[in-house]
């Protein structure tokens, strides 16, 4: 027996048709340069870039304000062309946890960062951990929450 479909229940197959590619659609990727000649404007907007991983470096455990340890954290920087703007991937905090870099040099990935700009206040990831950032310093830096590979 054929049934024929209800007319809302083609709308609504419609409009899952219409959306859901668009809710799937990833977002344009900014280039790293239009970061670093504007920072105050990307300053805690979150991104989506595009590069080439080099010198990932993982960090030791490091210590929050409320004196949570956190594991498991690196740097590394991420190319596009001739422009690098470097990235922090956040320890796992409270128990203690072994993690390895999640990439390495030379992967080509998209990274979900929000970007931290210079002269904001605020924190930023170094190699001794956990900083302040103050007035002087020049720190531009992208904190990943997703680093997916770019396949080709």
């Amino acid at each position: 027996m054929l049934r024929t479909l209800h007319p809302a229940g083609l709308f609504l197959l419609l409009l899952i048709g219409i959306a859901l590619p668009c809710l799937l659609w990833a977002e344009e990727p900014t280039s790293i340069q239009q970061i670093l000649d504007d920072p105050k404007v990307y300053h805690l907007r979150r991104v989506t870039l595009h590069g080439t991983v080099r010198d990932v470096t993982p960090l030791d455990p490091y210590k929050l304000p409320n004196e949570t340890v956190c594991y498991g954290a690196y740097l590394f920087r991420l190319e596009e062309g001739a422009e690098t703007i470097p990235v922090a991937v956040l320890g796992l905090c409270g128990k203690p946890t072994i993690r390895d870099p999640e990439v390495e040099d030379g992967d080509h990935v998209e990274v979900s960062a929000t970007i931290q700009a210079p002269s904001h206040g605020g924190y930023y990831l170094s190699f001794r951990g956990l900083k302040v950032v103050t007035e002087q310093e020049g720190i531009v830096q992208a904190v990943a929450d997703r680093i997916l590979p770019i396949v080709e």
